[in-house]
């Protein structure tokens, strides 16, 4: 008598978990979850980061109206750090060089294309230089700029602390960019302007004031930290974050006909 040959049944391999509930059953796959985990883990990151700008934002705002109070910072040769004076007022007294001074390019107000004009002062009792941000001037018909002549002699000037920063997208880098702008610059830093000419420049640029003498149109923006723009974009990351996670236990779900589970 031959003895029968017994093939085992193949199972496919599956190594997620089941569970079951009512008529579904929940049933996880590791390679779908490990993306649908990095995709929360992403977003709730991206939530907190938005959470802790938010907490400088308030602590600038903190610093803003504590620093405004202070009496105005007196400006004199010696290099300063520019960071300690955010948001101070300054007061400088020297010479305006109307030989080194700058057009930037590109300004607008009131719905007009303009420049600012910025100038160095010779601060008094020594070779250091602050640039004045002394407002902005129209272009006239051809697109070049109306004079901006520079007061002279001796003069104090005073106005807000100003730290310029490149674009993001500069079309001109590198320390040497400027030397060919000649008096029309597209943007400023200090580092730039230090870089064309052979004295010490301040790490700063005062806005006039708009009560001073000898400047133009003077509106500067002022700075408002605004914290509650990172929390509404904090709650976006977080929703992200569960509407995820709802789609994962979604396509987790798997329908199973209303039949029990075999033994």
């Amino acid at each position: 008598m031959s003895a029968a040959i017994v093939t085992p049944a193949r199972h496919s391999q599956d190594y997620s978990t089941q569970m079951r509930l009512d008529n579904s059953v929940f049933r996880p796959r590791w390679l779908p979850t490990l993306v649908f985990a990095l995709a929360v883990a992403g977003f709730v990151a991206l939530g907190l980061w938005q959470i802790g700008r938010a907490g400088e934002k308030r602590q600038q705002a903190q610093d803003l109206a504590t620093r405004g109070e202070l009496p105005a910072f007196v400006l004199g040769t010696d290099p300063v750090e520019p960071e300690a004076l955010r948001y101070r007022r300054l007061i400088a007294t020297g010479i305006y060089e109307a030989e080194g001074q700058i057009l930037l390019d590109a300004r607008r107000h009131a719905g007009k294309t303009g420049f600012h004009v910025v100038t160095p002062l010779r601060i008094s009792g020594g070779e250091a230089r602050v640039l004045v941000n002394r407002g902005w001037i129209p272009a006239d018909a051809t697109g070049q700029a109306t004079p901006a002549p520079v007061p002279p002699g001796e003069i104090t000037v005073t106005g807000q602390t100003h730290i310029p920063a490149a674009p993001a997208l500069a079309l001109h880098g590198g320390p040497n960019a400027a030397s060919s702008w000649g008096g029309r610059w597209p943007y400023l830093t200090v580092d730039l302007y230090r870089a064309t000419v052979a004295y010490p420049v301040q790490s700063v640029v005062m806005l006039l004031d708009p009560a001073d003498t000898g400047g133009f149109v003077r509106d500067w923006p002022r700075e408002l930290p605004k914290e509650g723009m990172h929390y509404g974009y904090a709650v976006q990351w977080f929703a992200f974050a569960v509407i995820v996670l709802v789609i994962w236990l979604r396509l987790s779900m798997v329908h199973s006909g209303g039949q029990g589970v075999s033994k």
